[in-house]
């Protein structure tokens, strides 16, 4: 496990397997994502370690359903009481009353999937807030629901105007410096909008599902991806290169 500081509200806590964000500010701590099954203690090590108490921990916030992102939530929500967040499209899947949509790979995805190894199975887990777009939690000022389907239906990016930072789950990635639209999506042309529509938001931090944080200057970056990346699926090349699709796993 590792904690990084992105800014003095928000550190990133990278897993075994998978990333979970901590935001704090006068409304308490804010979990996003939780990794897979098994990252509980460690979360709960990194929540002290960032000088918190565990149980202060009273929201857990789920981009989607894939296990990478899911997996401890249950588990926190009983130790904690936390309340869980998840778009209401997504509240069936994480709390599985259905089976998930497998995601549509191109060629260089499918020989990428065939190779990784399979993560653990969430629990299931109690939803007990399902939101839309333009929903708004009472993170940093105000954190504006985006709903942002392709990677799953129900996929959602949060978007914090005030101080201007971005959580976006699995539409962009940032892995060796390489900020690109995420892979492995369930309707990758979908993905593709959210891709360009989250990188026209006016931001300074940013921080994605798989790689690093930019924790100033979000907007230039994300602009310059937008512009190396295709504007509709097909128009260009595979997905996304290797190193960034090998940080992600089923499910990822």
């Amino acid at each position: 496990m590792e904690i990084t500081r992105v800014r003095d509200e928000l550190h990133m806590i990278t897993l075994e397997f998978g990333t979970a964000y901590l935001w704090r500010d006068d409304h308490g701590p804010t979990l996003i994502d939780t990794g897979v099954a098994g990252s509980a203690d460690w979360i709960e090590q990194a929540v002290r370690s960032i000088g918190l108490a565990p149980g202060s921990v009273r929201r857990i916030v789920l981009t989607h359903h894939h296990e990478d992102h899911t997996g401890s939530a249950a588990e926190l929500a009983r130790r904690w009481s936390a309340e869980v967040v998840a778009h209401r499209l997504e509240a069936p899947v994480i709390r599985r009353e259905q089976p998930a949509a497998p995601p549509v790979l191109s060629p260089f995805e499918q020989q990428l999937w065939d190779g990784l190894p399979p993560i653990p199975p969430a629990e299931p887990c109690p939803v007990h807030r399902e939101v839309e777009e333009g929903d708004v939690l009472d993170i940093g000022g105000g954190a504006v629901v985006l709903h942002v389907p392709g990677h799953t239906d129900g996929s959602i990016a949060l978007h914090l105007p005030g101080p201007g930072v971005l959580f976006t789950g699995d539409v962009v990635s940032n892995v060796q410096g390489q900020t690109r639209p995420g892979v492995f999506h369930t309707d990758p042309a979908r993905a593709l909008a959210a891709f360009h529509r989250l990188a026209a938001l006016p931001v300074e931090t940013v921080v994605f599902g798989h790689g690093d944080p930019i924790a100033a200057g979000a907007s230039a970056a994300l602009r310059a991806a937008a512009a190396a990346a295709p504007a509709a699926v097909g128009a260009a090349g595979p997905a996304g290169p290797a190193t960034a699709a090998a940080e992600q796993r089923p499910g990822a």
